[in-house]
């Protein structure tokens, strides 16, 4: 049998690949579209859930 490694799948991985994803299809830097991630998931766990 061959050797299985397991790769694990982070937030961070996931906001690198559609930060990527998206700078590909819209020519933005990835950089730049990371930081807006990063500032929009920010604000939205500053706001919150209503009860």
């Amino acid at each position: 049998m061959g050797k299985h490694t397991s790769s694990l799948v982070t937030k961070a991985k996931i906001l690198r690949t559609v930060a990527s994803s998206t700078a590909i299809e819209t020519g933005v830097s990835v950089q730049k579209i990371e930081r807006q991630l990063k500032k929009n998931q920010a604000q939205a766990k500053a706001v919150g859930l209503a009860s």
